[in-house]
C-alpha cells in the first residue's frame, strides 16, 4: 500500500453515537413546536414528524441528501398542515439544530484525533450535516466535504475522489477512516482508498456479502491511532 499522508473521516458513529443525538433533537423540536405553533404540535407527534420528513425524501429522492432541507421542508409542510405559520420554520429547524450538535463523543474519539490531527492532515467526510465549529471539533481538522455540499454522497467514489482532491492527494495515499461497511469501506474500496473499519461493540457486524479488505479493522479511534504510530 502506498504510504498514507492523510485522512478521511466519518464523523455520526464515529466520533459519537448519533441515535441518541437525534432523539433528543426531535423531542425538543416537539417541545418548541407545543410552545410556538400548538396546532402543528397537537396534530403531528415525534413519530408523524419523522413519517413526515420520509415522505419528503421519498417524493424529492434528487434531494435526500440533504438533510437539512428534509428536515426544514418537512418543518414547514406541518406548519401549513396544521394552520400555523410556515415562517415558523426556520426558527424551529435552527432550534432542533441546535439540539442535533449537543453530541457526547465516544471516550476514545478526542484523544485519538489530538493524536492523529499532529500526524495527518484530517478532512471530515460525511453524508450528515453536522458542522464541526458547532460541535468544538473544527481545530483537528483541515477541512469537511458532506453529500449536502457535493450533491450526494457515500459510497459514491466521485465523492470520495473529490475529498481525496481537496487534499491534494490521490486516493491511494488517504485512508478513509468509518463505522459503515457499506458506505465507509465499501465505498472507499470502489474508490480505490484504503480504509479503516471501526466496528464498536453496538454496532453491526461484518456483513456476509463484504467484499473489501479493510487496511485496519479495530473497536476504536486510539486502537487505529496505535497502528498509525500517531
Amino acid at each position: 500500500m502506498t504510504a498514507i499522508r492523510a485522512l478521511t473521516l466519518d464523523l455520526d458513529e464515529t466520533l459519537w453515537p448519533i441515535q441518541p443525538v437525534i432523539e433528543r433533537a426531535e423531542a425538543e423540536l416537539h417541545a418548541w413546536l407545543r410552545q410556538h405553533a400548538a396546532a402543528t404540535a397537537a396534530r403531528f407527534d415525534v413519530p408523524a414528524l419523522q413519517a413526515l420528513r420520509d415522505a419528503v425524501a421519498l417524493e424529492f429522492p434528487d434531494r435526500a441528501h440533504d438533510f437539512t432541507w428534509l428536515r426544514r421542508e418537512s418543518i414547514e409542510r406541518a406548519l401549513v398542515l396544521a394552520g400555523d405559520a410556515p415562517e415558523l420554520a426556520e426558527p424551529a429547524f435552527e432550534h432542533f439544530f441546535e439540539w442535533r450538535h449537543r453530541v457526547v463523543l465516544f471516550d476514545d474519539a478526542l484523544p485519538a484525533l489530538q493524536r492523529l490531527c499532529g500526524r495527518y492532515p484530517i478532512l471530515a467526510l460525511t453524508n450528515g450535516n453536522a458542522e464541526l465549529a458547532r460541535i468544538g471539533l473544527a481545530p483537528y481538522f483541515v477541512g469537511r466535504l458532506s453529500a449536502r455540499e457535493f450533491g450526494r454522497g457515500k459510497p459514491h467514489a466521485d465523492f470520495f475522489h473529490a475529498a481525496c482532491s481537496q487534499l491534494g492527494l490521490t486516493p491511494d495515499q488517504v485512508l478513509h477512516v468509518g463505522d459503515d461497511w457499506a458506505l465507509d469501506i465499501e465505498g472507499a474500496h470502489g474508490a480505490g482508498q484504503p480504509s479503516a473499519w471501526i466496528c464498536r461493540p453496538h454496532h453491526a457486524a461484518k456483513p456476509a456479502w463484504a467484499q473489501a479488505k479493510p487496511w485496519f479493522e479495530g473497536a476504536d479511534l486510539l486502537q487505529l491511532a496505535d497502528r498509525l504510530g500517531a
